[in-house]
């Protein structure tokens, strides 16, 4: 089920990308493509930087721009909770271009009930490329 606003039916996905592609460690992003979907179509993309926020400071970064979801590669439970707190519907185990994951989101291809994600807070670093097909699933309050 999609996410909608209360005032029409549209919404913004905010997908952490680098040179078109889906970033898979959300944490660490460079920038967000923020799509603006009215009647599950897209009708603007713009791509914008992170300016050095990363992991807790995303959800809030996010918000300002009254994002409604996040599909992404990798996320941390953390994020997952900041992002949920936040009323941002997350969605994991995108890869790829992002117009790619975002139309598989709107075709209700990525919508599933088993969250993906990458644990880095051991020490050991990897780029998260070995999730596939899941995502979590969080109450939409908008």
């Amino acid at each position: 089920m999609l996410c909608k606003r209360k005032d029409k039916d549209s919404m913004i996905i905010a997908v952490p990308s680098f040179n078109g592609e889906v970033f898979q460690h959300f944490g660490k992003t460079p920038e967000f493509t923020l799509f603006t979907v009215e009647n599950n179509a897209v009708i603007d993309k713009k791509v914008q930087p992170t300016m050095g926020n990363g992991h807790g400071a995303l959800a809030g970064f996010l918000k300002q721009f009254r994002v409604d979801a996040a599909v992404c590669g990798g996320i941390g439970p953390g994020a997952v909770n900041a992002l949920d707190d936040m009323g941002i519907k997350v969605v994991s185990g995108a890869e790829g271009p992002v117009e790619e994951a975002v139309s598989a989101y709107l075709q209700g291809r990525l919508d599933s009930n088993s969250p993906v994600s990458c644990h880095h807070h051991d020490g050991e670093e990897h780029d998260c490329g070995h999730h596939q097909g899941g995502c979590g699933e969080h109450g939409c309050h908008h």
